[in-house]
């Protein structure tokens, strides 16, 4: 059984910068030992991009903050996670699910018997939407989401989103 890890955004914008939070901010040192507990090429990644217009798309009108610019400092993973990430695993997404990811694990789930635990930011916007995403394209692989190495937006809304992954059959911690 090959175990994949996939980390969700973890990037400067949500760490500390325009989207920053504490507990974003508490999770980077768990997070950085779970990813070194994988092989490098068991750990897949996705980066959170919008271009110069965000603020014009569907998006930008629901949350009118700038963040992840494609390009800027914010975008960028944090530094000590993305040198743990092979750079050919890392996917760019311009929503809060990545359909590249999910055919790229669905493509080696076709190869070989695999697990999935993710990790990341936000637990409730895209940790679940990657997580339902997965789960819809790989219904019978066992997917994981580590309650510790996740932060919401809020603390209610990572508990409410955990048990959201709970009733999709997606084992939270």
């Amino acid at each position: 059984m090959r175990k994949i890890l996939v980390v969700i955004d973890m990037q400067r914008d949500f760490i500390d910068g325009t989207l920053g939070t504490a507990e974003a901010r508490a999770i980077v040192p768990a997070v950085i030992e779970k990813i070194k507990g994988y092989a490098p090429e068991d750990v897949f990644a996705t980066r959170d991009t919008h271009g110069e217009d965000y603020l014009n798309t569907q998006e930008g009108h629901y949350l009118p903050v700038k963040h992840c610019i494609r390009g800027t400092a914010g975008w960028e993973l944090d530094a000590e996670i993305a040198a743990l990430i092979p750079k050919d695993h890392i996917f760019d997404k311009g929503t809060f699910g990545s359909t590249e990811l999910a055919a790229a694990v669905k493509e080696l789930a076709a190869r070989e018997s695999v697990e999935l635990e993710l990790i990341g930011l936000c637990t409730d916007i895209c940790v679940v939407s990657n997580a339902l995403l997965l789960k819809a394209w790989l219904p019978e692989v066992k997917i994981s989401v580590d309650p510790a190495c996740c932060a919401g937006v809020t603390p209610e809304k990572h508990v409410a989103a955990l048990e959201t992954l709970r009733s999709c059959q997606v084992q939270c911690g």
